[in-house]
């Protein structure tokens, strides 16, 4: 037991839908479809839920893509609090330009 390391399997995006397809359509019970196939029914549960809340943009690959939508969020509210620096630079320049007696 010591030293071993646990290999974990990897499953393709196509895999992954099949087997949550055999059960939510073809009308198959999680657990047969885990034995059959050798893998844990808590593993079709997390697919199954996967696949609900994202449909078929489920199962992206190696993260990558949900890695580069939450980048491109983030690059849009950086974009959007520069925006907000620039104007509020440009009301504070043009009041100070208007003579304030500062």
């Amino acid at each position: 037991m010591e030293g071993e390391s646990i290999k974990r399997q990897r499953f393709d995006r196509d895999f992954k839908l099949s087997t949550v397809k055999m059960v939510t359509e073809g009308g198959h019970k999680t657990s047969e479809v885990a034995r059959s196939l050798g893998i844990h029914p808590n593993q079709i549960y997390n697919w199954k839920r996967k696949f609900s809340d994202n449909g078929e943009k489920a199962f992206p690959g190696k993260g990558h893509l949900t890695e580069i939508a939450a980048l491109r969020r983030r690059l849009r509210d950086v974009e959007m609090e520069r925006d907000i620096l620039k104007k509020a630079v440009g009301i504070f320049s043009k009041t100070t330009e208007s003579g304030s007696g500062l």
